[in-house]
């Protein structure tokens, strides 16, 4: 091995957490473009798995039920593009019905049952291997609990939060309904996995913020790690 040589860059991870409408989403698709990261969005896994309970006729309050279905549940994992979509019996989910308001309804509630976090936990650190097999540079993952649980040694761990009311605003213009307020109850007061910053993690609050400033001041200090490492 030559000693002088450049150093090949690792496999990196990448967590966000936040709230809903704290802008995870849009700020993991710009890197997972810029860096050719895989994207991992974990709160359309509980969506689905929420959409596909409600479609069984599952109660959200029925504890015992929950885990029973959720159990049950074969997950699967389809790469479209930079996107790891979620498959549920082989089957994918319509993007609408995750944003419906009858999931946005009730996946804080399903999400805080322990069984359903239970039964995705393995299949979300998976996510890692996914990407190695498909050639992607590394992995970038969004949620309320990424930092915390699922790869608390990620290499980079961000939070992202923002005003509750500009985050209602920002709901509103995608067309969408969703409690902000009653969702960050429900996710940060739950006993599994409570949304948190974690700890150690860069904190950013992207109210006043543009997208193309949240994104140039998390996706800098990843460019400067991979310029250091070439």
């Amino acid at each position: 091995m030559n000693p002088t040589a450049p150093m090949a860059p690792s496999f990196l991870i990448v967590a966000i957490d936040g709230g809903a409408a704290a802008g995870k989403s849009t700020t993991a698709r710009a890197l997972s473009s810029q860096f050719n990261l895989l994207h991992v969005d974990t709160g359309s896994y509980y969506r689905a798995v929420t959409h596909e309970l409600l479609r069984q006729g599952v109660p959200s309050d029925d504890t015992a039920a929950i885990a029973h279905a959720a159990s049950g549940l074969a997950l699967g994992t389809r790469v479209q593009g930079h996107r790891a979509q979620i498959e549920i019996g082989g089957h994918g989910v319509d993007e609408a019905a995750l944003r419906g308001p009858a999931v946005n309804a009730a996946v804080s509630h399903f999400a805080a049952v322990p069984a359903v976090r239970s039964a995705l936990l393995a299949y979300q650190r998976d996510q890692a291997r996914i990407a190695r097999e498909h050639g992607f540079a590394g992995l970038v993952m969004e949620g309320r609990d990424i930092g915390t649980v699922i790869f608390p040694d990620a290499d980079f761990r961000f939070f992202l939060h923002a005003d509750p009311a500009e985050r209602a605003r920002r709901r509103a213009a995608e067309g969408q309904q969703d409690s902000i307020a009653e969702r960050d109850r429900l996710d940060s007061t739950r006993k599994a996995s409570p949304l948190q910053c974690p700890p150690g993690a860069t904190g950013l609050d992207s109210t006043h913020l543009t997208l193309e400033e949240v994104v140039a001041r998390v996706s800098a200090p990843i460019a400067a790690r991979l310029a250091a490492n070439t």
